[in-house]
């Protein structure tokens, strides 16, 4: 599965939690507008800068794809990079930068993992202390991370959990609300969580203890 980076405009309080390798995310980096401040201070020449650059005002690099947006737009700059990364075949894409002080940017920035999954796009949003993805129907295996949360949120109306396992509160035939977050501040137990989706989308959070 080809893989892709994207950096956003938002905090990361420090970057030692990315790697510095162009690896990291596979084959290509996209930044959204001030998020290419990221990619310099890593040391990353991007593939493709997209944004209204209302949030970067330094002159962009040279010889680098670059799209421009009108700042009045129904799309965040974030969802068109991300539009752009499932355009270009990636089936799998990591956000950094993607979570601070902009609570509206952050809810923002989950809807865009509803839109990332919807389209077959597996997605993740990281930050030195938290991880999100979105989950849908069929199995799930997430490893044991010492000294991290595992929360399970639904994210539609009702989200049909079949079974929920290897954690210290355990479910199993629970229809989850979207209006009751029971799955907060769950620990995984065993080596790995088991968890099987019979309906509706779920957001699993990590955050670390």
């Amino acid at each position: 599965m080809r893989k892709c980076v994207i950096f956003a405009g938002g905090p990361v309080s420090g970057l030692s939690f990315i790697e510095p390798e162009k690896t990291i995310g596979g084959d290509f980096v996209i930044c959204a507008d001030s998020g290419l401040k990221i990619a310099e201070k890593l040391g990353l020449k991007p593939d493709l800068i997209v944004g209204d650059f209302d949030s970067y005002s330094e002159t962009l690099p040279e010889g680098i794809e670059t799209i421009r947006c009108v700042p009045e737009k129904d799309d965040t700059d974030t969802l068109v990079a991300l539009k752009e990364a499932i355009k270009r075949g990636f089936g799998e894409v990591r956000l950094y930068g993607g979570l601070g002080a902009r609570f509206d940017h952050s809810f923002a920035n989950i809807q865009a993992l509803v839109y990332a999954y919807e389209h077959g796009c597996n997605m993740t949003v990281c930050d030195p202390d938290n991880e999100l993805t979105v989950c849908g129907e069929g199995e799930h295996i997430f490893s044991k991370r010492e000294g991290w949360y595992f929360s399970l949120f639904a994210l539609t109306e009702t989200t049909l959990i079949g079974r929920y396992s290897g954690v210290k509160y355990p479910l199993e035939a629970y229809p989850m609300t979207i209006g009751y977050p029971i799955g907060v501040s769950n620990e995984i137990t065993a080596e790995s969580a088991f968890l099987r989706i019979d309906s509706g989308l779920a957001l699993v959070i990590r955050s670390r203890k």
